[in-house]
């Protein structure tokens, strides 16, 4: 007789219990998680939270932001809310007072069209400088980091000329006295070119 028989032989006359069966059939179907998987998992449910939340958001019909913005001569943090080429943009001082401003317009295309302006340009117009009227009857131009009084250099139609500059770039203003604006990088805007009034 082998060796293979006598086991047989011998074990061949013992039974496990049906419980014992049980346990090792659930032993058997039970698996591991790997970590990677676990990690992947969690990744695609962020993932699709996200999405969710941007599509939400383009629900919605407007963009929300953060940036920093140019405030009367000093950088502020800004809650910029865009929508259909219009913004406003909500900010603290530095006395914890809230103020809120807005804008907006629209675009020409070369075919006569109208659009709303993008995000881009919107952000363009609002790193443009500012002119405050004061009510002490002093008049500023606000322009990046610079504060430049031009209350008497308004000649007698009404009309400053200001040169703007931030390093090596250029800004040429001309500005008509509670009139309006106009800047431009290569030369003076002639007064009669923009905006009615003086």
């Amino acid at each position: 007789m082998t060796n293979k028989q006598r086991y047989q032989r011998t074990f061949g006359t013992l039974h496990a219990s049906d419980d014992f069966l049980k346990e090792v059939s659930a032993m058997k179907t039970t698996k591991h998680f790997p970590a990677r998987r676990l990690i992947g998992l969690c990744a695609a449910v962020i993932l699709i939270l996200a999405m969710s939340t941007a599509a939400y958001a383009a629900d919605v019909g407007g963009i929300q932001r953060r940036v920093q913005l140019w405030i009367h001569g000093d950088q502020t943090d800004v809650v910029l809310d865009i929508r259909d080429g219009q913004y406003t943009a909500t900010y603290e001082d530095s006395e914890g007072n809230s103020h809120e401003f807005g804008g907006g317009g629209v675009a020409i295309e070369p075919d006569g069209s109208e659009r709303p302006l993008t995000e881009e340009e919107l952000l363009e117009h609002l790193d443009h400088p500012e002119v405050e009227y004061e009510d002490d009857g002093t008049v500023w131009v606000y322009y990046r980091g610079q504060k430049i009084e031009i209350t008497d250099k308004f000649d007698d139609s009404g009309v400053c000329y200001v040169q703007l500059k931030d390093g090596d770039d250029i800004l040429y203003m001309t500005i008509k006295y509670r009139g309006g604006f106009a800047v431009n990088p290569n030369h003076y805007i002639s007064p009669s070119q923009f905006n009615i009034g003086k």
